[in-house]
């Protein structure tokens, strides 16, 4: 019941100021991001990959207002691919990217995100790795979609993200399959009205499965995005059935949330990939992992309690 208040208050100018004041919000906050700088995560990287896990990188903050903003935001990821390329790591640590960092919700938005997303793509294919667009709210998905198709024609690795709340995503997830995307599958991170979404989760993961056996029943690339020792299992279970190989899919989780799990699913051969970000502006990434599970919000209570 807490989730869709706590998704409200990201967005909450009020809410970002008082939670930011807090003394105790970094500690927790750096629970979930590790760092704000390229050279901070530098060493991260290096600690996971080196333990046998790969990484998706996502430099942190959507809300942009205007074109110069976008450009930084695609200038970040430029320089995120030049410290990738020096620890020759190849596809073992990828990029995910929201378009709204790159102007998608400006005027012209869509050629604009376009625009500013192709170098980034262009950059990370010369390095040996690829990129991934996340999906965000329901408003911006047929915009996404029609990118991450254009950049398919040029860098058919370039992956994408489905919500599996959402009513269309059994569509999106058929299109996608016949022709051999690599897909992200996640439960879903906005507030979504009940025209558009399930509200229940329950039906949510029932959706989920439905989509992830599509998936694995496709000419794609599975991705797997999520913490849910049930749905993993069934991940599993639906792989096998399909006669995928270790390689023919993947697991992804965040950082900072089930480490040991991380760990399990690669000593087992899996690929794991952490989803890793870092930034400054890193409110609003916080405050939907808080939304998405309630031992999130109970660890950040607890922490502001006992920091008094």
């Amino acid at each position: 019941m807490l989730g869709p208040v706590i998704l409200a208050a990201s967005r909450s100018d009020r809410m970002r100021r008082l939670i930011s004041a807090a003394p105790v919000t970094k500690q927790v906050v750096d629970r979930f991001i590790p760092g704000e700088t390229v050279d901070d995560v530098v060493p991260i990287i290096e600690d996971l990959t080196g333990s046998g896990l790969e990484l998706t990188m996502d430099v942190v903050g959507e809300d942009i207002t205007t074109p110069e903003q976008a450009a930084a935001a695609r200038d970040a990821y430029l320089r995120l691919v030049d410290r990738i390329k020096d620890l020759e790591l190849g596809t073992r640590v990828e990029m995910s990217v929201k378009l709204s960092m790159f102007g998608q919700a400006l005027e012209g938005g869509h050629e604009l995100a376009l625009a500013n997303v192709r170098p980034v793509v262009e950059a990370a294919a010369a390095i040996g790795t690829t990129v991934t667009l996340d999906a965000e709210d329901h408003t911006t998905l047929d915009s996404m979609f029609a990118i991450h198709d254009e950049l398919r024609k040029d860098f058919p690795q370039t992956g994408c993200v489905i919500q599996a709340y959402l009513y269309r995503t059994e569509a999106d997830a058929r299109r996608l399959a016949a022709n051999g995307s690599r897909v992200r599958l996640v439960k879903g991170a906005y507030k979504e009205p009940a025209e558009v979404a399930y509200q229940n989760k329950q039906e949510i993961d029932k959706a989920y499965v439905r989509i992830l056996r599509t998936l694995m029943e496709g000419e794609g690339y599975p991705m797997i995005g999520s913490h849910d020792p049930r749905l993993i299992s069934i991940g599993q279970e639906l792989a096998r059935r399909a006669g995928r190989k270790l390689d023919e899919y993947e697991f992804q989780m965040l950082y900072g949330i089930r480490s040991e799990e991380h760990l399990r699913l690669a000593a087992e051969g899996h690929r794991m990939r952490v989803y890793t970000a870092y930034g400054t502006d890193w409110y609003g990434y916080f405050m939907r992992r808080l939304a998405e599970k309630p031992a999130n919000l109970r660890f950040f209570v607890r922490s502001m309690i006992s920091k008094g």
